[in-house]
Parts: C-alpha cells; structure tokens; sequence
C-alpha cells in the first residue's frame, strides 16, 4: 500500500492511494495523528494497515482524485530523524573519506521535514553552498530497542523518498556542523507515500537517483550501501529506543553537488527531483528568501 498524507481544503488527513483516488482514512474511522498526518496510522501497527487494506475494499471509501490534491510529508513531527553519512562507496570517495567500519550517524531535527512538492527555502545569509542528496528513507512502525539484524525489518512500517539537503559551507566549517547544516528549515523533504514494507520485499534492491534541473546527477542502488537497511536499524537501537514514525535517510550515492567541478549547488528557480525505485519521487523548487 502507499499510504500519504493530503490535504483538502486546507485540512490534513491521512490517507491511502487506489488507483488515481485517495481514500480517506480519517472519514473511514481511523485515526489521524494529532496534526491530521499519518502518524497514528503507523503507530497502530501491522492490526492498523489491515484495518486500512479493508477501508480500501468499502464501498462506502470517500474518494478524492489523487490530481488536485495537495500531497504533505506523510508524518509532520517524527520523535526523531537519524541520518546515515558515508553509506555508499563511491560517495566516500568523492568525499576523500575512508569508507566507515561501522554506521556515519547524525540527527535531522523535525522542523527541518517539508512535503514532497513544497519549495525548499533558506536565507542566503544562511549558506550559498546547498546541495542535494537523494536517499531511501526507512519509517519505523513499532517500538524497539536493541533490536537483532535477523529482525530489524520486521520493525519497518515501509520505505520512502528523502532529500537530505545539507549546507555544506555550515557542514563543513571548522566545527564540522553537520546538524548545523542539515537540520534547517526545509532541508528534509520527504515522501510522497509511505510503501508498506510487503510491498519491498528487499530494499536491497532499490535504483535511486536525482534530476536537477532535467539533467541526471545522481544514479545508484541500494545494493551499493555499506551497511545495509536492517544493519542500520540494528545499530541505531543499539541502546537508543526506535518509535513508530521515526524517519532513517539511508544515505546518499556518488554524484553530490560539492564534489563536481566546479561545485553544483541548489540556485534559486531550480527544479530538484530525488526518486526512489517503486517508493516514489519527490520534487522540489528552490525559492531562496
């Protein structure tokens, strides 16, 4: 299933995609989240989707046409984002960085979440050197802690498509920011869907790949990761109690802005696309302020 958050007139609901119609779940009888996202969804667990996989088959479901509707992150303010760096080989070499013996771990922090077609913004004041980083995000659907690798994906509620944007001139100053300058306003945008997890049978398998400006920038598989998903979702619960709805970008593949020559970054007016292989894309405009 693809599950989304959407948005008609001005009301956010949660909802399901059938076909070119959304279904909405919150008219159904279930809940939305506190902010009408996805969230309580994705809280209810494996007994909440199959209450969703019957909404879809009522006769009763109200409909919206998926055209015309507006397509939100699927879940406004996660307990958490934890982010992976370094995780493709070909990307630690672009870098000049050796390739990690165990997982590159840093926070996103929620505000930083914006919808998948909404702009992406930041004072120029801020930073001149923006870059894109297209990755497989993973969404937790239930609570664990010192979860095994054998079980890890029995933890993921479904997989989605993030654009790690990251102020590399914050990033990358003296104090080595990298929260600094991947946690501002706008830089985490993410969705259109949330795709169960039975719908990926192996997120090994996944072509991602970024557009930028209707030019190819970034093309790779996530057979290519360092550290595979359920080795990511073992290690960051190591310790450190994963919720429902928390959000883990995977990492991001050769081809980043910084590392071209010249350098590439996110100008104003630019059309950004980051998609994932059977997830989704994403796209977004640059309307810096």
């Amino acid at each position: 299933m693809k599950l989304l958050t959407f948005s008609v007139h001005g009301q956010p609901r949660p909802g399901v995609l059938d076909g070119d119609d959304i279904i909405d779940l919150a008219v159904a009888g279930l809940p939305a989240g506190g902010e009408g996202d996805l969230s309580a969804i994705v809280a209810g667990g494996d007994a909440m989707l199959e209450r969703v996989r019957d909404a879809m088959k009522s006769a009763a479901a109200k409909r919206y046409p998926l055209e015309g509707a507006r397509i939100m992150a699927p879940i406004f303010s996660p307990s958490k984002i934890v982010a992976v760096g370094l995780n493709y080989i070909d990307h630690c070499k672009e870098a000049n960085l050796p390739v990690p013996t165990e997982p590159v771990l840093f926070a996103k922090f929620p505000n930083s979440i914006t919808g998948p077609f909404d702009d992406l913004s930041w004072p120029e004041t801020f930073s001149r050197e923006v870059d894109y980083e297209v990755e497989l995000g993973v969404v937790i659907g239930k609570r664990g802690v010192n979860i095994s690798e054998s079980q890890a994906l029995d933890y993921v509620c479904g997989y989605t498509t993030v654009n790690d944007v990251s102020a590399r001139d914050q990033q990358f100053a003296n104090a080595k920011q990298w929260d600094r300058g991947k946690s501002f306003d706008t830089s985490c945008p993410y969705g259109p869907y949330i795709v169960t997890r039975d719908e990926i049978s192996d997120p090994q398998t996944l072509q991602v790949r970024t557009i930028l400006n209707g030019q190819e920038m970034q093309i790779s598989n996530t057979r290519n990761m360092v550290f595979a998903v359920a080795k990511l979702i073992s290690y960051i619960s190591e310790g450190t109690t994963l919720m429902p709805g928390d959000l883990i970008p995977t990492g991001t593949p050769f081809g980043v802005g910084f590392s071209r020559k010249p350098p590439v970054y996110l100008k104003h007016g630019d059309e950004c696309v980051c998609e994932v292989e059977k997830v989704g894309a994403i796209r977004n405009r640059v309307r810096l302020r």
